[in-house]
């Protein structure tokens, strides 16, 4: 009798978490209603771009954000700058490289809540084989059974080596390119 209420309490707990998990796993990205926008300066004004196909596994708990765990993946040669010439320079190897490098990568270290709807998430970026942490504010809003989560944030273009040789001069184009995104999920609990 000693033993079957331990095992009895494990196959509860098992259950419960199996539940939990079930319920991180039918979380997912909803691509049609969701951007990826960068936007840099060009000799002073501003040029925003878009990454086309990039995709996540988001597994975020409301109720504990610190065991939330986020990965993205973005096909650098979705990036369009919505001008065919500039489109055909992008994947290059000065720029993306995209036949060595293919994708941009993301995955959270922390998830932390700063205020009601508002969180941030502290990670790796790695961009051409070269990473760095970022730290990244986003802020949640819900509306039926989607979850948009918008944001953003503040990059160095070279520390990634993204315009190498004479693309590296700031004067032509800044160093710092603002990251924009708004991604819709599905299956996120009630904030």
């Amino acid at each position: 009798m000693k033993l079957v209420r331990p095992l009895a309490t494990i196959l509860l707990a098992a259950a419960a978490l199996g539940a939990a998990s079930h319920a991180l796993a039918q979380q997912k990205l909803l691509p049609a209603q969701s951007e990826i926008a960068f936007v840099s300066k060009q000799m002073g004004v501003p040029v925003e771009g878009h990454f086309k196909k990039f995709d996540a596994q988001i597994g975020f708990n409301p109720a504990k954000p610190e065991t939330s765990k986020i990965a993205f993946t973005v096909d650098t040669g979705s990036a369009s700058l919505g001008v065919p010439e500039t489109d055909a320079e992008l994947p290059k190897a000065v720029w993306f490289n995209v036949p060595k490098f293919p994708q941009a990568t993301f995955q959270s270290s922390a998830v932390k809540r700063v205020a009601p709807g508002k969180f941030e998430v502290a990670g790796k970026l790695t961009i051409k084989g070269n990473s760095h942490d970022v730290l990244v504010p986003v802020t949640l809003t819900q509306a039926g059974g989607t979850t948009t989560a918008t944001g953003v944030f503040v990059i160095k273009r070279l520390v990634f080596k993204i315009g190498e040789g004479e693309w590296s001069d700031t004067s032509m184009v800044a160093d710092d390119v603002q990251v924009k995104f708004k991604l819709a999920l599905a299956g996120v609990a009630k904030l």
